[in-house]
């Protein structure tokens, strides 16, 4: 896998705007109390941007937030209460950019609600991991604006017991046998699958709920949802009522493509953030690379973090080191059909809006169509 840095993606995503128009220590402080160190080159708060950047993500700390978290400098101070860390924002060189970067816990550290939803609810939120579907689907009432992708390719599977059904290739497959896939409900990329005719409404259970307990009482006669990322490793490595391996197929080889944590802006900011975010995009683009590269600095503020902030989330270095390895081999991060890493290719938020306005005009959510 090559990935390279180019400072066109930011231009890139203004595309896709038009398109969805529409080791630290815990002080019980949420902010530190400023950035640290001589500013390099790179001078964030020259460009424009705000003395404390804030990101909310969409899940606990994990690899695949690598990016972000590289970005973080060693000063970092944790809030457990309010799971959220702050450090100096720094570059690729390690150098201070003269302003701190706030990173928010997503998931159950905001009660599971979207990123988008918590942005419009919380404005000291400047950026927000926000998938392209999810984006489409509120962006009559709260658009948002994707400015850099750190994930080409989304993580998320299907996946079943390779012993069970030792002729079962794909998700497809799973259809024509007739198993039982579970998965989030409401989730839209499942609304995509049955629509399509790739399973039947049928044979689709929206119970799961995040463990592992289901699809080990179910002795692999179940497929389940999961990251790629992630699943293979633990279910494994760390369920031991399973230790063996299963067989998987990305959602999109299935053929639904979202970009997956979108960097996201609100879109009555962007304007007023586009000198910041001409500066602020190469560094995170760069942070993406430096991770894959050499992930071992972020990943132990990740496993820290997650230690700290003591959900009932367990997530090791195991995991992580697997998700590194993961995200380059499957080419979850990666330039996609050009070299730049990070941007968009419209033609295929095309077809992403095309799959799923009716969907959401069905769900009561239609997208926005001026």
């Amino acid at each position: 896998m090559r990935i390279t840095r180019s400072t066109t993606a930011l231009a890139a995503t203004a595309l896709l705007a038009l398109s969805l128009a529409a080791c630290g220590s815990d002080d019980g402080d949420a902010a530190a109390a400023g950035p640290s160190g001589e500013v390099g080159s790179n001078d964030l708060a020259a460009a424009g941007c705000p003395s404390n950047i804030v990101v909310q993500t969409d899940w606990n700390p994990e690899a695949e937030h690598g990016g972000l978290y590289e970005s973080l400098g060693d000063d970092y101070v944790v809030d457990a209460g309010s799971k959220s860390v702050s450090g100096t924002l720094i570059d690729s060189a390690g150098e201070s950019t003269g302003v701190t970067l706030e990173i928010r816990a997503g998931g159950p550290a905001i009660g599971f609600q979207t990123v988008t939803s918590q942005m419009y609810a919380d404005t000291d939120i400047d950026l927000g991991y926000i998938a392209t579907d999810e984006a489409i689907q509120l962006s009559d009432t709260q658009p948002t604006t994707a400015v850099l992708a750190p994930l080409e390719i989304s993580p998320t599977m299907i996946m079943w017991d390779p012993s069970t059904y030792p002729d079962v290739q794909s998700i497809a497959d799973l259809g024509d046998a007739g198993t039982t896939v579970r998965y989030f409900e409401g989730s839209a990329y499942m609304a995509y699958l049955t629509g399509a005719g790739v399973l039947s409404a049928d044979q689709v259970d929206g119970s799961y709920d995040g463990t592992p307990s289901g699809f080990v009482a179910a002795a692999g006669e179940v497929a389940q949802q999961g990251f790629a990322s992630a699943e293979p490793y633990i279910y494994k490595n760390e369920v031991d009522a399973w230790g063996k391996d299963v067989d998987f197929q990305l959602v999109y080889d299935a053929g639904f493509q979202p970009y997956q944590s979108s960097i996201s802006v609100r879109s009555e900011d962007l304007d007023g953030m586009s000198d910041c975010l001409t500066a602020l995009v190469p560094i995170m683009q760069q942070a993406d690379v430096d991770y894959l590269a050499d992930p071992d600095r972020a990943t132990s503020i990740i496993l820290d973090l997650v230690e700290q902030y003591d959900t009932g989330w367990v997530y090791s270095q195991g995991v992580a080191d697997y998700s590194v390895e993961t995200q380059k081999d499957l080419g979850l991060v990666g330039n996609g059909p050009d070299d730049t890493h990070g941007n968009f290719d419209t033609d295929r938020v095309d077809t992403l809006i095309e799959q799923t306005t009716p969907i959401f005009t069905e769900q009561g959510t239609p997208r926005w169509t001026g």
